[in-house]
């Protein structure tokens, strides 16, 4: 990528001679005072995040969503604002969100030339901040892109003990699961959980009687034999794929499993269905489930 395909500093650009002041009037929009993209360039969560850290001009430390993008975390809405803390008071313009804090250095990395929270710091922050639903599918990919163990956080929370909304953490921090391929899958979990059925393992990988590799499925009980499926739109619209899902799923069976495959529509519309089922499939398999 070229040094303007990404946010910059207006000002700077000009004055080391990148950018004319007629070009950066023409060729690009401004996305905060003194920020600029190129046009046409949409900003995801991690431009966002940059552009906020060039208003700032190096003072202050990406946090929140604006950390975690930074840290590879996937999935993040692109049109939330971004996050930064800084020491003294600001007004910041429309896009950022300014938290007046000081973030212990122990507790702040770089990435890519700008100052960030820590992977840890970053889920403890929104751990804390955001409601479990809101918050889980962020650590899940947190946690997946950069390696943080849950322990890890919790770690890092006992040498807070007087921060805010602490029972909030603790209790999303015991159902973080970094196994969770995308948020529909974290939704998935959660409903499982919460119907207090045991809880699944995440990419389950299933093999033969011989050991040799057969699938891998979203969740699990390989005590049980019985598995989850998240099915996306792809699964059912593209033909290829439809086919290789029918042979994929026909052999997992073929091995005694029970596979219930669940969409958008039945997990955020009919989440009774889904529980009857999954209830069905483990009591068939030999679960002793609560009522």
């Amino acid at each position: 990528m070229g040094v303007l395909d990404e946010p910059f500093v207006g000002s700077w650009a000009v004055a080391a001679g990148v950018v004319t002041r007629w070009e950066l009037r023409h060729n690009f929009v401004r996305v905060f005072p003194d920020v600029y993209v190129r046009k046409g360039c949409s900003l995801d969560a991690r431009g966002r995040a940059c552009a906020a850290a060039h208003w700032a001009k190096g003072d202050g430390v990406l946090i929140g969503r604006s950390a975690a993008a930074m840290h590879g975390t996937r999935w993040l809405d692109a049109d939330q604002a971004a996050e930064i803390a800084r020491r003294g008071h600001c007004r910041p313009p429309c896009g950022i969100r300014v938290v007046r804090s000081v973030i212990e250095p122990s507790e702040c990395c770089e990435v890519d030339g700008f100052a960030v929270t820590t992977p840890a710091r970053t889920a403890f922050d929104l751990g804390r901040r955001l409601p479990r639903e809101r918050a889980v599918p962020i650590l899940d990919a947190l946690c997946a892109a950069t390696g943080l163990e849950p322990g890890e956080v919790a770690v890092l929370a006992a040498k807070h003990p007087g921060a805010r909304f602490l029972n909030r953490l603790r209790t999303t921090l015991v159902v973080v699961d970094p196994g969770a391929e995308s948020p529909p899958e974290t939704h998935t979990r959660l409903l499982l959980i919460d119907d207090c059925l045991p809880r699944p393992a995440t990419q389950l990988v299933i093999r033969n009687h011989y050991g040799e590799f057969v699938a891998r499925v979203d969740l699990g009980w390989r005590k049980w034999q019985v598995a989850v499926e998240y099915d996306g739109a792809q699964h059912w619209t593209d033909p290829t794929q439809r086919t290789k899902d029918i042979d994929r799923i026909a052999r997992i069976e073929a091995l005694g499993w029970r596979v219930i495959r669940i969409n958008a529509t039945l997990l955020y519309h009919r989440p009774h269905v889904v529980l009857d089922r999954v209830r069905t499939a483990l009591t068939t398999q030999g679960a002793q489930l609560n009522k």
